[in-house]
């Protein structure tokens, strides 16, 4: 296989989006492909070139003539954690006239990035509103549609733009009649469901309008030698119904909080919303009461939590000991009974949706942790916790706005923070039955948690915001010091 850099047959090495990547005597689609995943922003490993291995493929049949779908999958060996990847191609007999997609060239073919390639967006859909199945080299595919299987009118396809992690399609009908839909393929596989697939199929089958309607999702088998039969099952990509006119609640509560605009009745509504998601995953998949043992396992987490933020930020050793103590109350007191939750809750996650209200997206957790350790039960006072801190980081952001020149009233920050935050903690309590105010030493205990994740990350990348977590920090161990 003979790779040239684009429009240039006697080049001697690949260049993509401008980066000289790979010389001739690279010869195989692994090293090849390496270059181009390593400028991706779901690529894990930045700064370092992917040791890739392909594990398996498999083709969908492409209605242009012309056109070969190939879906790769490659396990990048860098740093000695593995990490699986799946990369659909395009491979294209003639150039696009959008070339902002291409990966490269081989035999003469043009290999697009598949979710911006029209034939492979289609195939995709074909897939899984169609329930087909594919076998593939050493992989099996299944499409699963969440109704019956039935034929979709020809829709024309966008990709969302800022993901990390994703890559999300839209789908719009082409002659305007039907309801959108939008696909988030999946780019770090893991073997087990995917919670965002399974909670929010299971939140939608119980009949909650708190969460898009599924339209399916497809499944996947391949080869894997960590595992005890050889091989690993997941999820490739999971299509909901798209919510026009829905408005990120980050934006939403920003720009409310630039204006200094009450957002108590927002937050509310939000924490009713939250509760009601909690409710139905209690009622729907696994709990159990929680025990002493899972009570030390998390209060262990915290303490080494704690440790690493004072590493990355000595200031808080002055802090410790109130901390300590929050930690120590947690241990003491009655917790909830675990159950499956959110596991990222803030308010990127989550949509305000005209005549619905709020919709909480993107199920998946943290993304780096490994799927089953994602699909673990869980206190639901971590997604309050999560929730808490983004009202936090709504004045906080205004904070580093102002920073940076802008008009800003720290006093109306804060103020604008605490009464939503005041609010969203009075509508869960309302909702769920369970009283914050009356659990304060466990809220406390994971929001500290969460402060504390938040100061290493803003230490590691960006500096600039470590006002806000360290402010809380300091804030609540005051809280702790008079109680």
């Amino acid at each position: 296989m003979r790779w040239l850099r684009v429009g240039d047959a006697d080049a001697g090495y690949l260049t993509t989006r401008g980066v000289e990547c790979l010389r001739w005597g690279m010869t195989t689609p692994p090293e090849l492909i390496a270059a181009w995943i390593s400028l991706q922003r779901w690529y894990a490993n930045k700064g370092a070139l992917p040791q890739l291995e392909e594990i398996g493929s498999w083709q969908l049949a492409a209605e242009e003539p012309g056109v070969e779908i190939v879906t790769h999958l490659f396990i990048d060996h860098t740093l000695g954690k593995p990490a699986l990847y799946q990369v659909p191609l395009a491979y294209r007999a003639r150039r696009l006239a959008d070339d902002r997609s291409l990966v490269g060239v081989i035999d003469g073919r043009f290999a697009y990035d598949g979710p911006h390639d029209p034939a492979y967006t289609s195939a995709l859909l074909a897939l899984i509103t169609g329930e087909l199945e594919v076998n593939g080299d050493r992989t099996w595919v299944l499409g699963n549609h969440a109704g019956e299987p039935t034929p979709v009118a020809r829709r024309v396809s966008r990709v969302l733009t800022g993901e990390q992690s994703n890559t999300s399609i839209v789908f719009e009908p082409e002659s305007g009649i039907g309801a959108p839909i939008i696909c988030k393929v999946f780019r770090t596989l893991h073997d087990g469901d995917n919670p965002d697939v399974e909670l929010q199929s299971a939140l939608a089958a119980a009949g909650s309008d708190a969460v898009p309607r599924p339209v399916g999702d497809v499944l996947a088998e391949w080869n894997d030698r960590g595992q005890p039969s050889g091989r690993a099952r997941g999820h490739l990509a999971f299509a909901q119904e798209f919510l026009p006119g829905a408005e990120d609640a980050w934006v939403v509560a920003c720009a409310a909080a630039a204006l200094g605009t009450d957002f108590s009745a927002e937050a509310y509504a939000l924490g009713v919303a939250t509760a009601g998601v909690h409710a139905t995953l209690a009622a729907t998949m696994a709990t159990r009461e929680t025990t002493q043992h899972d009570i030390d396992a998390v209060i262990a987490l915290m303490h080494g939590r704690l440790a690493t933020a004072i590493g990355e930020v000595p200031a808080l050793a002055h802090h410790a000991a109130a901390l300590e103590a929050v930690f120590a109350t947690a241990a003491t007191v009655s917790w909830p009974a675990q159950q499956r939750i959110h596991g990222d809750l803030h308010l990127g996650q989550v949509l305000s949706v005209p005549a619905r209200g709020w919709v909480l997206v993107d199920f998946e957790g943290e993304p780096l942790r490994p799927m089953r350790e994602r699909s673990r039960l869980d206190s639901p006072i971590r997604d309050v916790a999560g929730m808490l801190r983004s009202f936090d980081y709504v004045a906080g952001s205004l904070s580093v706005a102002g920073a940076a020149g802008s008009d800003y009233d720290a006093e109306r920050a804060h103020s604008w923070a605490a009464r939503a935050r005041a609010a969203f903690e009075r509508g869960y309590s309302e909702a769920s039955g369970c009283d914050l105010a009356e659990n304060r030493a466990l809220v406390d205990a994971f929001e500290i948690d969460k402060a504390l994740y938040e100061t290493v990350y803003e230490a590691r990348n960006r500096p600039g915001w470590l006002r806000i977590p360290v402010a809380a920090i300091e804030r609540l161990s005051a809280r702790s010091a008079t109680a």
